[in-house]
């Protein structure tokens, strides 16, 4: 895709014929639940009772519960009540911190759900697990309450977006986030395609002109033609993403901005990041403090669990610059779907 078709998401081959005649099928998420102490340990005991009455008490030590009392029950009587009493003093941040190592090993739908519940939340109450796509002046984002994850945006909220629904494991593919864009408009009546390409070209009219980090954008969106609404969405100048499995290191955002965000399934959280000459110099002079900082910001991803993929400025300019990123995508979907 030129930046001449930047008014169709799904480039010169338009939409897959699959894509075309289907309806939405999304997979339906689990009844929502409220995130507090009492769903939390309803659902890590149902979580647990996979583990057999031998092992339970060895399982729960693991996960720095109290091991068998005096004249406590077996766990043969009652696995569920057998954990239930061994949470029943723990505070919510507690059983969250426990449900995020649980359902590691002993995921179940429910538990997912309440893990996902637990992003971070607006003065108001509201989710806000991505804030990103900004078309003016940056947003100024402030962590009001540490220990509610509580977040507000104080300065040009009106230029950004917030998802604000739960993450799941299978990541965020582009139907979901057409799905949830269709939320916030007025789209009775309006078709998948029609409202995906309005989103479309919502997020690049945040690249704000930048023609290489377009090229990116506008190459991996004609995929969503030739490969469906089901891949991840690519998502554009992402200034905050909140991700519970990474709480315990630091959830939030640790640098200012990502050029894009893939959310892929397995909670893989993948970064593409395109360099220009500001990234390591300054009026064309060399700033070695500048790449120093760059490359710190990389490890900081890391470490926090995200792949970060850099794409330099000038192989972007040319007529390779397609063919090349196309390349790429493919190899990284089919790593997705290998995974």
């Amino acid at each position: 895709m030129t930046n001449d078709s930047a008014g169709d998401p799904l480039g010169s081959e338009g939409l897959h014929p699959v894509t075309a005649a289907t309806t939405s099928t999304t997979t339906p998420h689990p009844s929502p639940l409220r995130l507090n102490r009492r769903n939390l340990t309803h659902e890590i005991a149902e979580a647990l009772y996979a583990a057999s009455a031998n092992e339970l008490e060895h399982v729960c030590v693991g996960f720095g519960l109290d091991p068998l009392g005096e004249n406590e029950p077996p766990p043969f009587s009652s696995k569920r009540n057998y954990v239930r009493r061994r949470l029943s003093q723990k505070s919510l941040t507690e059983l969250l911190d426990l449900a995020l190592r649980v359902n590691e090993e002993y995921q179940t739908p429910a538990l997912s759900h309440l893990v996902a519940l637990s992003g971070t939340h607006g003065v108001n109450g509201e989710l806000r697990n991505i804030v990103f796509a900004a078309n003016g002046p940056k947003p100024h984002i402030v962590l009001t309450d540490a220990l509610n994850i509580t977040i507000e945006i104080t300065r040009n909220a009106q230029y950004c977006l917030v998802y604000d629904r739960p993450l799941e494991d299978a990541g965020l593919s582009w139907r979901q986030l057409i799905e949830w864009w269709r939320s916030k408009g007025t789209w009775e009546g309006v078709g998948e395609r029609d409202v995906g390409l309005d989103l479309y070209r919502r997020l690049r009219a945040s690249l704000q002109g930048n023609s290489v980090e377009e090229i990116v954008f506008d190459t991996y969106a004609g995929l969503y033609g030739t490969r469906g609404f089901e891949i991840p969405a690519l998502i554009p100048q992402v200034y905050l993403h909140y991700d519970p499995y990474t709480r315990r290191t630091g959830a939030t955002l640790p640098r200012q901005r990502m050029d894009f965000l893939l959310l892929m399934s397995g909670r893989r959280r993948v970064v593409l990041e395109v360099d220009g000459v500001q990234h390591y110099s300054e009026n064309n002079v060399p700033r070695p403090d500048l790449y120093a900082k760059m490359v710190a910001e990389d490890r900081k991803l890391r470490l926090n669990g995200y792949e970060v993929y850099r794409f330099g400025g000038k192989e972007l300019m040319g007529q390779e610059a397609k063919p090349m990123l196309l390349d790429f995508f493919s190899q990284l979907l089919a790593s997705e779907a290998a995974a």
